[in-house]
């Protein structure tokens, strides 16, 4: 973070988060912006008295199990929406009325001078962070007390997606203070749901490296090579490129039957399957950059071209993505896109000759979930199944596929979400669905046999919305023939492909 205090100082212009080179420089003035927000909101909201005060709790430096190891460490999403903070330990309040910003930082031990670099006074803080005022996490609430508020606000509530409930602020000393841990939640995160350009401008930043990553995967595969070579490669090029230390998320590099696990990749399927000839690959990874995320899916056969069979699921999964981007636009229900995507993959899965019978009914006994048991997409932004998609009084669909939808609202321009169906041929469910009267009359199981082992395809797009579409952020080649060809010429090292670039539907 050296370059990015020389930087502030040399030019005395406003401070910028950048790692050098052709990285993107993001302006403290980003988290300014995010604060004022925050402040406006929370002035609008019934029952915001006069003299609030927000206080948010930054991420803890924590080792690994009961070793001295650290782990690398990665801010607290709302701190950093906030605050734009990179280290530890640390505590931000916010005034209200006034939008005063302060920022509480750890006092260091002696000890840190010689392990872990020099110390800074607490003015390099602030001249790095933009906010108004400095001091030691130690003395948070005697600083408070001069602040004299007459409500501390603080972020208690429950993510939605996760079902977890987010970590409130707490410090020695806050029960000398009145404490409300209602009202900051619900508009931090409509904060959050909603874009502003400068956030864009990362999520642009994030899929551009992330989408030249995948690309370079494209390149590099071939049969013979393990899973986890190309999730090395993918993270190589972003760290190198990007400045990104961080995944938004556990990469997942399936092949072959792989490509059907939906979550692959964890502790029980370490990405360690050896890539074969004729195999299927699905590639969802994303890089992080200054904690905002990214998140692609790219499928694509291993020797670089597709099969008959192959290219019919691909094309099916693909006219569902556009048919849904085409549809996208403020004020369109989510729920309404993935309910449109599945019709046009039971469509296709009627001409493929899988299914058999009408759509509708099919739509009715719930066969979509049987081939895409997952939602559609989800929010992106600071975290990569972003806050925001069940807000208080909306509540998920209870229907195989809506269920597991991740969020449940109606679009909004500057909402910034992932575009992701898929068709997938899980043991398990074909042969649920198999053994029920409801479902297995609209099956082909003679067709169906020769995708058993066939894997899946998912295609996912990040886009943001716009004030009559989407914009499309993520940039690589999509059509089986963009795909061949771009893989053909990549491994001839004759041609150089052409990216594709933003679009709008």
């Amino acid at each position: 973070m050296t370059e990015v205090w020389i930087a502030s100082m040399s030019s005395r212009q406003e401070p910028v988060y950048w790692l050098g080179k052709d990285t993107l420089r993001v302006s403290a003035a980003l988290f300014a912006e995010n604060r004022r927000r925050l402040c406006q909101g929370l002035r609008a909201k019934e029952g915001t008295v006069p003299k609030s005060v927000v206080v948010l709790q930054g991420g803890e430096q924590k080792q690994r199990y009961c070793t001295d190891t650290d782990m690398i460490f990665r801010q607290e999403s709302f701190f950093h929406w906030a605050f734009g903070v990179t280290e530890a330990d640390c505590y931000g309040a916010i005034d209200v009325d006034t939008g005063r910003s302060i920022l509480f930082v750890p006092k260091l031990p002696e000890s840190y001078a010689t392990w872990m670099g020099e110390y800074v006074p607490l003015s390099h803080f602030k001249e790095k962070y933009g906010v108004e005022e400095v001091q030691y996490a130690s003395d948070i609430a005697d600083f408070l007390a001069s602040m004299n508020p007459a409500v501390i606000l603080t972020l208690r509530g429950q993510n939605t997606d996760s079902g977890s409930t987010c970590r409130e602020a707490s410090f020695e000393g806050i029960s000398r203070f009145q404490v409300n841990n209602v009202n900051l939640h619900p508009v931090i995160v409509e904060c959050r749901l909603v874009k502003t350009d400068m956030e864009l401008e990362v999520l642009r930043y994030t899929n551009r490296i992330s989408s030249q990553a995948h690309k370079e995967i494209m390149k590099h595969v071939k049969p013979g090579q393990k899973e986890y070579e190309m999730e090395s490669l993918f993270q190589h090029y972003c760290y190198t490129r990007g400045g990104m230390r961080h995944t938004s998320y556990t990469c997942i590099c399936g092949s072959g039957n792989n490509s059907s696990v939906l979550h692959y990749g964890h502790a029980g399927a370490p990405n360690d399957k050896t890539i074969e000839d004729g195999d299927m690959c699905l590639f969802d990874m994303g890089g992080e950059y200054y904690c905002y995320s990214s998140d692609i899916t790219c499928s694509f056969p291993a020797n670089g071209k597709f099969t008959d069979d192959q290219k019919a699921i691909y094309e099916a999964v693909l006219k569902s993505s556009r048919a849904v981007m085409a549809a996208m636009k403020p004020g369109v229900l989510w729920t309404d896109m993935h309910r449109l995507a599945d019709r046009v993959q039971l469509e296709e899965l009627v001409k493929v000759g899988i299914l058999h019978g009408d759509v509708d009914d099919m739509l009715k006994a719930h066969m979509g979930a049987i081939f895409m048991p997952h939602g559609l997409g989800h929010l992106l932004g600071i975290d990569v199944h972003d806050v925001g998609g069940y807000p208080e009084g909306v509540e998920r669909v209870d229907e195989p596929g809506l269920k597991s939808l991740r969020m449940n609202r109606v679009l909004l321009e500057r909402m910034v979400l992932t575009v992701e169906p898929g068709i997938y041929f899980i043991n398990h469910l074909l042969d649920q669905a198999l053994a029920s009267p409801a479902q297995r009359c609209f099956i082909n199981n003679d067709v169906l046999a020769r995708f058993r082992s066939f894997g899946g395809v998912r295609i996912e797009d990040d886009i943001a919305v716009t004030a009559d579409g989407v914009e499309l952020l993520t940039c690589v080649p999509r059509t089986v023939e963009e795909i061949e060809q771009f893989m053909v010429e990549a491994h001839d090292c004759s041609k150089s492909f052409s990216p594709l670039v933003s679009q709008k539907f």
